[in-house]
């Protein structure tokens, strides 16, 4: 919470507001916004309240989160109350104003969120489906979630996000998937329209919609799950590329967290950086590659397999100073291991109790391996993976590049 500003003003009220407006509040949220001097929100929420000569009413500006602070500081004095859509602690303004001034500063009134309600149209169980959010982010962010019977909820940017599912889901394998439109729930307007991805032809409709999404997989199709060791194939990049069963491997040396964040040195392909991502949503990785036209094909991937949250950067030894302020919870070292100061700085900013796993390849970085193993421990692996290929009309096993993987723990007074 390093971030939060002091708020001395009065407690901040933030109202959520669902389509059927003033009519839907209670008692609580209607004396919110009664007693306030200053209402907050966006145009269409303003619209839903009866207009009180003696409240000051001000729209979000575009964009909303670099102007928050100027605009609460300029009313600081005055009894706030912000208007948000449903529940504004699930993915509302509400998250972003305790980001930014803590919880004390805040007393929410919750109405039920957009998937609440859509999972009481549909009669789905509100635990067991994930939501994903496609405001401000690629729609592809929904592909990790995506498996075979499954259901997902996805919150809608506008009108034009539910075409923009379904051809995900034509382009990916899930072509027979239903695909229901949920607008303007609970409100007087509200409407329900569905249509498998394969035949959309549903015309765009109202922007305040929700995406629900009953999941058909095509049998024939790659599996592309959150475990780790996605197929090859999925990932372009000329073959700089941590092969499947090895980044299995090293994913699992990686030991992924919920929220942890992960530096990906030499990414290559960004084979490991996607796949940590892919391990929750809310893992975090940054890629770490000198070519620029590979740093542009970690990004291509990153969003192709629905993790755009992975952040590429140049080369480790001149980026990190300037750029990377949190220390990272693991690092793996894939490329350029040999070169001069390279495991120093991932050592040195690997925060303590974290994870550096390292693969090599050559003689070289193995030889180079062994050394640090000596001076701070961890263990030492050898993979040798063979994968079977056609010789003739028989069947030979192909050895792939041996590679040793050392994998440490920094303690709290290791050094360099």
């Amino acid at each position: 919470m390093a971030n939060v500003v002091s708020w001395t003003g009065p407690v901040i009220s933030v109202v959520g507001i669902g389509a059927d407006g003033w009519d839907g509040l209670g008692r609580a949220a209607r004396e919110a916004i009664a007693g306030c001097a200053v209402l907050f929100g966006a145009e269409r929420q303003l619209a839903l309240v009866p207009v009180d000569p003696a409240i000051e009413r001000v729209a979000w500006p575009s964009p909303l989160v670099p102007a928050l602070p100027g605009l609460f500081e300029h009313h600081a004095g005055a009894r706030i109350c912000v208007l948000a859509s449903g529940d504004p602690m699930f993915y509302g303004i509400g998250v972003t104003l305790v980001r930014l001034f803590g919880a004390a500063a805040l007393r929410v009134l919750p109405q039920p969120s957009s998937a609440a309600l859509a999972c009481a149209r549909l009669g789905w169980a509100l635990a067991e489906v994930p939501v994903v959010s496609a405001v401000g982010r690629p729609v592809e962010a929904v592909l990790p979630e995506l498996a075979d019977r499954r259901r997902v909820l996805v919150l809608s940017a506008d009108e034009h996000t539910p075409e923009r599912i379904a051809e995900l889901l034509r382009r990916n394998g899930f072509g027979e998937s239903t695909v229901t439109i949920l607008a303007q729930l609970g409100g007087p307007d509200e409407r329900v329209r569905a249509a498998t991805a394969q035949s959309w032809d549903l015309p765009a409709g109202d922007p305040l919609n929700i995406v629900a999404i009953e999941c058909v997989a095509d049998s024939k199709g790659p599996r592309a799950t959150r475990i780790p060791g996605l197929p090859d194939a999925l990932f372009g990049g000329g073959g700089q590329l941590t092969k499947a069963e090895v980044r299995a491997l090293t994913i699992a040396a990686l030991a992924p967290a919920p929220g942890e964040l992960l530096w990906d040195v030499g990414g290559g392909s960004g084979s490991i950086a996607i796949e940590w991502c892919r391990t929750h949503p809310g893992c975090q990785a940054v890629a770490f590659e000198r070519l620029e036209h590979r740093r542009r094909q970690i990004a291509d991937n990153a969003t192709a397999l629905g993790v755009p949250q992975v952040v590429v950067r140049g080369e480790v030894r001149t980026e990190v100073g300037s750029t990377e302020s949190a220390p990272p919870d693991a690092v793996f070292v894939g490329g350029g291991i040999t070169q001069d100061g390279v495991l120093e700085t991932c050592w040195s900013y690997l925060r303590h109790g974290g994870r550096l796993v390292a693969n090599a390849v050559t003689a070289e970085s193995e030889a180079l391996l062994l050394t640090w193993a000596k001076t701070h421990g961890g263990e030492l692996r050898k993979f040798q993976i063979y994968r079977a290929e056609p010789l003739g009309t028989f069947t030979a096993w192909r050895p792939q590049l041996p590679v040793t993987q050392w994998s440490v723990r920094k303690q709290g007074k290791d050094s360099l």
